[in-house]
């Protein structure tokens, strides 16, 4: 296949990324001459390789976000990561955070680390549908985040939050299904709410 009939071939597709199996269904080519084609079509700049064995064409815009949340299902982003969306953390993380019940996993994607902490299965809710990809509401990332931090395991400086854009109402619905410790945790170390 020529190189720009495989890139019209993706165009068409219209995909934000393609896996080695995609490319190898797409050109027909054997694994290891596909390898050889993909080495020489990164180096060219035709093809950005985002992780391994996860291929972006140059035309197609880079979403990170959307192309992290495809590789490690279920997630959503939360923490640090959707408070800055939201405008809530006045810092923008250079590690993009997203909840999941599965085990926590750490890549990088496109040249950004990206982890995927695990959260409990009873504590997976609050979250909506947002640019392609599922984001907790701002209560709910900012309770994840504190979950997290009660328990030692993140760090959560209030100097940086502007808890005057989140719903105190909400989060006291929301704190209700979140264990002991975090309650405790949020009264007394979050007393400006």
């Amino acid at each position: 296949m020529k190189t720009i009939d495989l890139i019209k071939a993706l165009e068409r597709l219209n995909r934000p990324f393609y896996t080695l199996s995609d490319l190898e269904k797409i050109t027909g080519l054997t694994r290891t001459i596909l390898y050889i084609t993909l080495n020489r079509l990164t180096g060219k700049g035709i093809l950005e390789k985002m992780a391994p064995g996860i291929y972006r064409v140059f035309t197609s815009p880079a979403r990170i976000e959307k192309t992290a949340a495809s590789l490690y299902l279920p997630n959503y982003l939360s923490f640090e990561s959707a408070l800055s969306q939201y405008g809530i953390l006045t810092l923008v993380p250079y590690t993009l955070t997203f909840a999941t019940t599965r085990k926590t996993k750490k890549i990088t994607v496109g040249g950004r680390d990206v982890v995927f902490r695990q959260i409990k299965k009873d504590l997976f809710w609050g979250y909506e549908m947002a640019g392609g990809i599922y984001i907790a509401k701002p209560e709910k990332a900012f309770l994840d985040l504190a979950y997290f931090a009660s328990r030692g395991k993140s760090f959560m400086d209030l100097d940086e939050i502007d808890v005057k854009k989140l719903s105190k109402p909400k989060i006291v619905e929301f704190l209700v299904k979140f264990p002991a410790y975090t309650k405790r945790y949020i009264s007394k170390s979050i007393c400006k709410l």
